[in-house]
């Protein structure tokens, strides 16, 4: 009987673990639901074909980086809300090595200004990307800065932000990583 009541007593503990732990309910690590602010795509267009130069004067487009997520963040060097979110950008790419940011200057500045301003705000770690003719812009129908896209494996924009974020907030961190882990 003492032995039954053991058994009994250890059940009981095993099935109150698998219900406070999540054990038995399904994936246990699911995607975390999409952090504000980015909003779902419906659509999922697929990404412009529109190039924007780098550091060197290289040529490149979104497709260039097909295979990856990527998040596009379009800022000015202008814009404070843009200034600010840098940093926070710069920690997700480091925290997030799966997941390409891609920040693209749209504020009418040359690659070695970009380039300059990105190093005295301790974000030349993104690396240099600008869009002199505001392409980008136009074509992801952004009304204002920053605009933040997210660009899944297959080219096609998922998710999308207007205006600031903290991007290296825990729940975005854990949402990134999920997305690039799978």
């Amino acid at each position: 009987m003492q032995n039954r009541n053991m058994l009994t007593t250890a059940a009981a503990a095993l099935v109150a673990l698998g219900v406070l732990y999540g054990i038995g309910a399904g994936p246990v690590h699911a995607k975390p639901a999409i952090p504000a602010p980015l909003a779902a795509e419906t659509k999922a267009p697929a990404v412009p074909k529109t190039a924007f130069v780098d550091a060197s004067g290289g040529k490149h487009s979104i497709g260039d980086f097909k295979g990856h997520y990527v998040l596009v963040n379009l800022w000015a060097t202008w814009c404070a809300p843009c200034v600010s979110e840098l940093p926070s950008l710069v920690k997700l790419q480091a925290a997030v090595p799966g997941l390409k940011v891609l920040a693209v200057d749209v504020g009418h500045d040359k690659t070695d200004a970009a380039a300059a301003f990105l190093k005295s705000h301790k974000a030349d770690a993104l690396g240099v990307y600008v869009d002199t003719e505001l392409a980008l812009l136009h074509a992801f129908g952004a009304y204002g800065l920053p605009t933040t896209v997210l660009i899944d494996p297959s080219g096609k924009e998922v998710a999308k932000a207007q205006g600031p974020s903290d991007w290296a907030s825990p729940t975005s961190v854990a949402y990134f990583k999920s997305l690039t882990s799978s």
